[in-house]
């Protein structure tokens, strides 16, 4: 039987960053990395490879983030963890013993068990799975009409390529508008109107009935009664967890079928850790269990459990998600971190919102100046700060970062007011008025 210290099971992003931090904080300990798929894709990138990219072979992280670390790469599938005896069994009949293991399992996307039609051919959905999407790429060349089903983040990126590669989108979303369970109305209706300007039909407010046709997809029918043509269909309608395997070793699961982990990331058994989109998630604001699965937060996670396999850190301790997203259209971004004002509504919280205006160059004459948008949500009791959204150009991702570190570090209006930051003509929205302190600023006006 083969033996490794740490065994990490997946090779995604969190399954990566858990073993190349694990390995960087135990160098003496022998690393050893198992994944089914023979190549990673960029799990962030895959709507692109249906437009800007043209191609998976542009998305993928290379073996070298693993191997370079020093740490061993396995292509295989682990079928069976035996955490008593601590050995794992492969589908090709090998046993691994370990001291520590990782399960970094991911997701899978989600196909409704009540959608008539979804087995039609020329019915897809998006799974981290390069060659199942490289199939999907040689058969939508020959697709005109693609229905995208779904108007979260990754229906939405995928039909604005797909409209960039030439295709005639319809994105349907049940929803009053798409993205609006991470933005508030008025920043959803924002990027829906530009989503549209782009050439990607939008049916909101009317999810999907059925999906029509008799071998082949011909159509989507609505609940409202309407009918799309449809050459092709994308499934784009959620992801549920991975968790099978850890099921059957017996590792404890949460309420919303994730595995159960502690701010260490470890799992009921202290040698067995969780990552990313499989194990489970607690709101930083209001420590609610939570479905969010972002590879920023998966990530984060990865770092805390390789810095904890044998001696806890009091201070390097998962606190809770922010649930930082961001997406982007043409020239402009969109992001949002923390609770939107509706969410801090919805929880209890007595809140004080500003949202201020400017431009992202200063003089605004330079070439390429783009409007900012920042709207802050705080507590009216403390002024701490408890979420955020942006509207911008290149620098909407810097920006909800600020917003995201804001929030992690509780940090206050008056705090956020009184920063120091750095900034130039062509990077930045001028010093007399960046918008995160502008809009701090409004608050405490709000304030007093």
């Amino acid at each position: 039987m083969e033996k490794t210290d740490v065994l990490v099971i997946g090779g995604s992003a969190a399954g990566i960053i858990a073993a190349v931090t694990g390995k960087s904080s135990y160098p003496d300990k022998k690393f050893l990395l198992i994944r089914k798929e023979k190549q990673v894709l960029v799990p962030c990138g895959i709507p692109y490879i249906f437009g800007s990219l043209e191609s998976s072979e542009k998305n993928l992280i290379p073996d070298g983030a693993v191997t370079g670390a020093g740490v061993d790469l396995r292509i295989g599938e682990v079928v069976s963890i035996d955490s008593k005896k601590k050995i794992c069994k492969t589908a090709g009949g090998e046993e691994i013993g370990f001291e520590k293991l990782i399960l970094a399992l991911g997701s899978t996307p989600t196909v409704p068990k009540w959608l008539k039609g979804a087995e039609l051919e020329n019915v897809f959905t998006i799974p981290k799975d390069k060659e199942y999407l490289d199939k999907v790429l040689v058969n939508l060349k020959d697709r005109k009409k693609v229905v995208v089903i779904g108007g979260g983040f990754i229906g939405v990126e995928i039909s604005d390529e797909l409209n960039k590669a030439g295709k005639e989108v319809a994105l349907v979303e049940i929803l009053p508008h798409i993205l609006e369970l991470v933005f508030d109305e008025e920043i959803a209706v924002h990027a829906e109107e530009i989503i549209k300007s782009r050439g990607v039909k939008v049916e909101s407010g009317s999810g999907i009935k059925e999906l029509l046709g008799d071998k082949k997809v011909n159509g989507v029918l609505l609940n409202d009664g309407k009918k799309l043509e449809a050459d092709a269909v994308i499934l784009s309608m959620g992801y549920r967890t991975n968790t099978a395997l850890a099921k059957k070793a017996g590792i404890k699961t949460n309420e919303m079928g994730f595995i159960e982990t502690d701010k260490y990331m470890r799992t009921d058994n202290n040698d067995i850790f969780a990552v990313g989109d499989c194990a489970s998630k607690k709101d930083f604001i209001t420590g609610k269990a939570s479905g969010v699965m972002l590879a920023s937060t998966a990530c984060a996670e990865a770092r805390i459990a390789g810095m904890n396999l044998y001696k806890l850190s009091s201070v390097q301790t998962f606190s809770g998600t922010i649930a930082v997203f961001s997406t982007a259209f043409g020239e402009t971004g969109f992001a949002s971190a923390g609770l939107i004002e509706k969410q801090a509504v919805k929880e209890g919280f007595d809140i004080i919102t500003a949202t201020f205006e400017g431009i992202d160059k200063h003089p605004g004459t330079l070439p390429g100046t783009h409007k900012q948008i920042v709207k802050l949500i705080a507590a009216k009791d403390s002024g701490v700060i408890l979420g955020g959204e942006v509207v911008c150009g290149p620098s909407t991702g810097e920006l909800v970062n600020i917003i995201g570190f804001a929030i992690q570090n509780r940090m206050t209006v008056n705090s956020v007011l009184t920063t120091q930051i750095g900034t130039h003509p062509l990077l930045t929205a001028p010093p007399t008025a960046y918008p995160i302190i502008k809009a701090a600023e409004m608050l405490v006006k709000k304030l007093k």
